[in-house]
């Protein structure tokens, strides 16, 4: 039985106060979840998250890594960086990572692989955009991004690996995916991923990152191949972000 998990992805939204006000909101509710919580905030706030989580079920999350060890990248942040904050987790492959900074599949499997290296848990974010689910792409595209990251580091990597799948079309764009189209995505995630190892098809999370809310939640949460959700907006309401984590 795969375990629920729910990561909220405060993206570039952070002060702190109001980061102080989220997290002890969160930490109020958190005796009546049920499922791994994940909070992966902007890294000039993850010592201010690390102090306030020490002994809570909260666990803290990166929202990027840079793939070299140290050295001359100004502004970027390496894996023992992110440790170094008590951080067991990171986002890559986020659709903003790959829409706007020109994230390829290749560079993507990169971060994967050095993220593995240095014992952190990626998210492994993936999906289709608006015009390849019209053109009927979803699973070829869906099937490349995780192609590049087992030609680079095996199909055994996905035993450390959580997936989030996010249907960028159904993301701000008022389009919205019905509980039917995110369950079929995940199932054919994990068919794709059965056609390489049965067993890591079964054990693999499969987060839903397409807007998922307190309204929504629990009836996406209940489907078969569907283990929770990698959040945005509704995480930066501690009230919101604690409904959802409720629904597993």
């Amino acid at each position: 039985m795969r375990q629920v998990i729910v990561a909220g992805n405060w993206k570039m939204n952070a002060s702190k106060e109001t980061v102080n006000t989220l997290v002890m909101g969160i930490l109020s509710g958190m005796s009546e979840v049920e499922a791994k919580v994940i909070v992966c905030a902007p890294s000039p706030y993850m010592s201010q998250v690390e102090a306030l989580i020490t002994h809570s079920q909260l666990n803290l999350g990166a929202q990027d890594l840079n793939v070299n060890a140290s050295g001359a990248f100004t502004g970027e942040v390496s894996a023992d960086m992110i440790k170094d904050f008590g951080a067991q987790y990171v986002v890559v492959g986020h659709s903003e990572r790959r829409s706007m900074y020109g994230e390829t599949d290749q560079v993507v499997a990169d971060k994967v692989r050095v993220a593995l290296e240095n014992n952190l848990t990626p998210l492994f974010c993936i999906g289709e955009t608006l015009e390849e689910r019209e053109a009927g792409n979803m699973e070829s595209v869906v099937t490349r991004q995780i192609q590049a990251v087992i030609d680079l580091s095996g199909i055994d990597s996905f035993k450390n690996i959580i997936i989030a799948y996010e249907p960028v079309w159904a993301i701000g764009t008022g389009v919205t995916a019905t509980p039917q189209q995110a369950q079929d995505a995940h199932a054919f995630i994990r068919s794709m991923l059965a056609q390489n190892n049965a067993d890591i098809a079964q054990s693999t999370p499969i987060l839903y990152g397409g807007s998922m809310n307190p309204g929504n939640a629990v009836e996406l949460i209940s489907c078969e191949d569907i283990d929770g959700g990698l959040i945005g907006g509704a995480s930066l309401k501690a009230e919101d972000f604690l409904q959802i984590c409720k629904a597993g």
